[in-house]
């Protein structure tokens, strides 16, 4: 079974964040460049999560203002020297097998007697306004019993 671990990102891990980000985001395209300096700006920011080899997930993150969201697809520059949160740009994860097979093992050895799984993809219905948006409106997208 493949182990699922967190690392740092590297600048060779690009070309797999961003098919990743392709494939789960298709209709929120960001150069890679973007992701380049996200990872350049905050190292510590920037994980992947690998399967053995394998690339299956990314989380970015960075300092910055609370309520001044980067606008899509956009260079930073800088990070703000005065900077009051942490921006957490996009954590996605690729429904693998290795990744259900670890969530299912995780739930097993934690004697849960079901899972339910979160869907934040419909970025659309986020506006400015929302801020984050409204949140009820994504409910589980699909229980996995035993």
């Amino acid at each position: 079974m493949s182990e699922l671990h967190w690392r740092p990102a590297r600048a060779s891990d690009l070309a797999a964040i961003s098919a990743i980000a392709a494939r789960i985001h298709p209709a929120l395209f960001e150069r890679s460049e973007v992701f380049a300096e996200k990872m350049r700006l905050c190292p510590d920011g920037s994980r992947v999560l690998a399967a053995d080899v394998a690339i299956v997930g990314y989380g970015l993150a960075h300092p910055w203002k609370q309520h001044r969201i980067p606008p899509l697809d956009s260079l930073l520059e800088r990070l703000p020297d005065d900077a009051d949160c942490l921006y957490v740009h996009d954590v996605a994860v690729l429904p693998t097998p290795a990744v259900v097979r670890h969530a299912l093992m995780s739930r097993r050895s934690r004697n849960s007697r079901a899972s339910q799984a979160l869907r934040l993809s419909r970025w659309s219905r986020f506006t400015p306004r929302d801020r984050y948006g409204n949140v009820s409106a994504f409910g589980p997208s699909r229980r996995m019993r035993n």
